[in-house]
Parts: structure tokens; sequence; C-alpha cells
């Protein structure tokens, strides 16, 4: 896709994010017209324009086209245009699209053992986070999405520490969430998480939270700072509790005949500038996140500090831990406490 055709609100964020940063020298192994692409594939997320993943993902496609001299094209799809989360799931999986950006709570809804990242209150802070999903949480989860026809094909991105929000009143422990109506993914381990605190779930697509959020389907709902910001949700909440309960990975996933199908210098170049995408992606997120308090502060949101022992302790005399142990079974588990130590 041509830099005069990419949506505008992706470009601004390529050229705010990449200000003053040094190109990379890229070696093309062939030079070919662009139109004479050998390998025209589509690469799609359902993610907000003016989130980080989609400048870098735009800039990786671009980078792609030009180390490959012209053979490989990948025309980018971001926010949702193709589809809902669950519908480009479908499509990665049968081929109509082959690169989808997915956050990993999304995914797990097709290969489940990918929801080990999201077990609650498990992670203290990115030090675990990166231990683990650069050695064997990665490489579980990697397994698990294998089995269902894809492929992992680049590092983890930062879909970043979740908190909740609140339209009328602060959630500073585990009590203030009996029967709250919360909007979660559609994800069984969210689902069983915030059950297991007494609140009342609901699994919605991204694309529909602002509304739902709205029109009061919902009276909150969970994100990271940076999904907040860029979905507008300050407009319809007001308070924000600082819980990380969860932290989510984004996931570049393949569809593996279609990955196949790619001669091996471009399987090379592909993972290449998609793990280069990943770790600025980390980058951009690591900056936002020491500004974007201050920033949703002056929208009008209310931060609040919650008690995370409590949660925590809450969740392990549920059985919350014990249960979704016995769910993944040893060996993830102690994949997962390989980063995080021993969870209650």
């Amino acid at each position: 896709m041509r830099d005069d055709a990419r949506p505008k609100s992706v470009l601004l964020s390529r050229r705010t994010l990449l200000a003053g940063a040094a190109a990379v020298p890229l070696v093309a192994i062939r030079t070919r017209p662009a139109q004479a692409a050998e390998f025209n594939y589509k690469l799609a997320t359902g993610q907000s324009l003016t989130q980080p993943v989609n400048a870098r993902l735009d800039q990786a496609t671009q980078r792609i086209r030009e180390a490959s001299g012209g053979r490989m094209e990948l025309k980018f799809f971001p926010a949702s245009q193709l589809g809902s989360d669950t519908d480009l799931i479908t499509q990665v999986r049968s081929g109509g699209i082959e690169f989808l950006n997915i956050s990993g709570s999304v995914i797990s809804t097709v290969a489940s053992g990918a929801a080990i990242t999201n077990v609650g209150f498990a992670f203290a802070g990115y030090d675990q986070v990166w231990k683990g999903l650069d050695g064997r949480v990665g490489d579980y989860v990697r397994s698990q999405i294998e089995k269902v026809g894809l492929l992992i094909a680049a590092k983890a991105g930062d879909n970043s520490f979740r908190q909740i929000t609140s339209s009328a009143k602060p959630i500073r422990t585990p009590e203030d969430l009996k029967g709250y109506r919360i909007r979660v993914p559609v994800s069984p381990i969210f689902t069983s998480l915030f059950s297991a605190l007494g609140a009342s779930p609901t699994s919605i697509n991204f694309n529909e939270l602002y509304t739902a959020l709205q029109t009061r389907l919902v009276d909150g709902q969970e994100n990271g700072l940076v999904a907040i910001e860029a979905g507008k949700l300050y407009e319809v909440q007001k308070y924000v509790a600082e819980t990380n309960h969860i932290w989510d990975p984004f996931w570049l996933v393949a569809n593996r005949r279609a990955f196949g199908r790619l001669p091996e210098s471009l399987q090379e170049i592909v993972r290449r500038e998609f793990d280069r995408a990943a770790m600025e992606q980390r980058e951009d997120v690591a900056r936002l996140n020491t500004t974007l308090k201050a920033q949703l502060t002056a929208k009008g949101l209310v931060f609040e500090t919650a008690d995370k022992d409590a949660f925590r302790k809450n969740l392990a005399q549920s059985g919350f831990y014990k249960d979704w142990k016995e769910k993944f079974g040893a060996d993830a588990w102690k994949a997962l406490e390989s980063a995080t130590g021993d969870l209650a």
C-alpha cells in the first residue's frame, strides 16, 4: 500500500513516534517493480488507529517491501477495517488474511493455552513480563497457537497492564466489584477472574465498547491506559483503579500455510522486521505509560489506588489459582511461575 493510500491517522502516529529516530539500513535481496510482487498478503489489526502498534506495523510492511526488492507486498488494514477481533481470527485461520495482530486474551478463544499470560495478578512488573514472554512462557504460547494452524511471526508486543474503569463509583477493593457489570474481552479467563471477584462480566468486542459504556449496557471496563486513551473511553468513564490485574500481550499471528509458501529468505525478512516493530512498540508503550496518567487526569479521569493484595488474596481463597493451574496443567504453570514466582 502506498503512503498516500494509508490512513492519515496512521501516518501521523508514525511521524510522531519516529521523530528523530535513526534509520536502519536495509539490504534488498532482489530488485523488481513493486507492481510485480510475487506475494501479495494482507495484515490486519483490531486496534485503534492511534495505538503505537499500528504505526510500527505500518513501517514494518514498508521495510519488508523494500528489503524484499518488491517481491512481497503487505496490504495493511488497521482498526477493524476487515471486521471485529473474532471475525479476524476466523479470517486468518482460513487464509482470508495472512497476518493478524491480536491480543493474547482474544487469541486464547481458539488457542486456550495462550491465556496463560492472563492469569490474574500474576506479573508484578515488566521485568517479570519480558522474562516470561521472551522465555519459557512465550515458548509455551507458541506451541499452543501452532496447534490451531497458526504460528507466531514475531516477538510479543505490549498490550500493557490493565486497569479497571468505572462511571459511577471508584473501585478500590474486591467488595467494590460485587454485582458490578464490567465489560471484558471475549476470553474465558477474564470472565473467570471477575466472576471469582464477585462481578458480573460481559464479553464485548473492543470496537463495540464505547457504545456499551455510553448506553450503560455495562458499568465499567478494564484495559490498559493506551487503549483507554486511544478509544476515548475517558468520555464515558470517570474513575480508574490502578489494579494492574492482568498483563496482556499482542501476538502477530500468521496463517501457517501462507507463511510456509514464502521462500526462506522472505520468511527471514518478515520475522526480522516484525521483531523490530515489536521491540519498538514496547519502547513506545513504556514512554506512553509515563505520560498518559497526567494526560487522562487532565481529561477528567480520577485515578484511585487499588488494594492489590486484597484482590490476590480474594482470588486465592475463591480457588481461582487452583482451578486454572489444573486447567493449564503442571508444565504450563511451571513456565509461568519461572517468571512470576510462586502463585498462591
